[in-house]
């Protein structure tokens, strides 16, 4: 594979969003993955097959390989290129979230999307394209910036959501549900991931906010399972079910 052009290229996780992320084990991204991982092992099917659309270097597909024949795609093949070492029993594939067509309607027991729909110009597609390759009663995980955060009003365009000049689509929580539900995507839990994006006041050290913000999602993260209330987090956390013929 060659490395794409454009924005999601080497540079993206070279100097980038990922530019400052450490892939060492008890660091964010490590409890962020394995975190992911509960949910889908929580709520998924018991076996069968799982696909990670947009899985990056693959440490998510890594983690979810001990139960399920894992599947992935992504627009970076020189990240697609890493994911073979960390994620070598999984079909990778270069691919868009917009079109899966390489994949059969009914394949997936699990699709999971963790902060790509917000980089898409046409999300709608992508949501149809996730039901697509869904079987009935399969599970979608779909994680994106939450636009209730009480954290975007306060610091405005330093914002998580807003820092990365590759969210073209922002939606609020509920026009996201919306169109899940147009989809035949019935949602059945929407949480979120904690306040991780300290600091959020100028007056108290940054490493004390992390400890005191981010301790509800610390908790979360530790214990495997979503609790934490809309509102508490960066991110909105949302689990579907692709719905029966009857149900549609």
């Amino acid at each position: 594979m060659t490395t794409n052009a454009g924005p999601y290229d080497q540079d993206y996780f070279s100097s980038g969003p990922y530019a400052q992320v450490s892939f060492r084990k008890y660091r964010q991204y490590w409890w962020s993955n394995r975190f992911y991982a509960k949910i889908v092992l929580r709520y998924g099917a018991p076996t069968g097959r799982a696909l990670e659309v947009g899985c990056g270097l693959g440490h998510l597909l890594a983690r979810l390989s001990s139960r399920y024949e894992t599947y992935g795609v992504d627009v970076n093949s020189w990240a697609l290129e890493r994911a073979k070492a960390i994620a070598p029993s999984a079909h990778l594939a270069l691919a868009s979230a917009e079109d899966l067509s390489a994949i059969g309607g009914g394949m997936m027991d699990v699709v999971v999307a963790k902060h790509v729909v917000e980089h898409l110009s046409n999300p709608r597609r992508a949501l149809a394209e996730f039901s697509r390759v869904l079987k009935e009663r399969g599970l979608l995980l779909l994680a994106t910036p939450n636009m209730d955060s009480p954290m975007r009003t306060r610091k405005g365009d330093a914002w998580v959501g807003y820092r990365d000049p590759t969210h073209v689509s922002l939606l609020t929580p509920g026009e996201w549900l919306r169109l899940l539900e147009s989809q035949a995507l019935r949602v059945t839990k929407v949480v979120s991931d904690g306040f991780w994006d300290a600091p959020y006041v100028r007056w108290l050290p940054t490493a004390v906010q992390k400890i005191l913000w981010g301790l509800p999602g610390g908790i979360q993260a530790l214990a495997g399972y979503p609790f934490l209330p809309l509102r508490w987090g960066e991110s909105m956390i949302i689990l579907a079910m692709k719905a029966t013929n009857a149900e549609q």
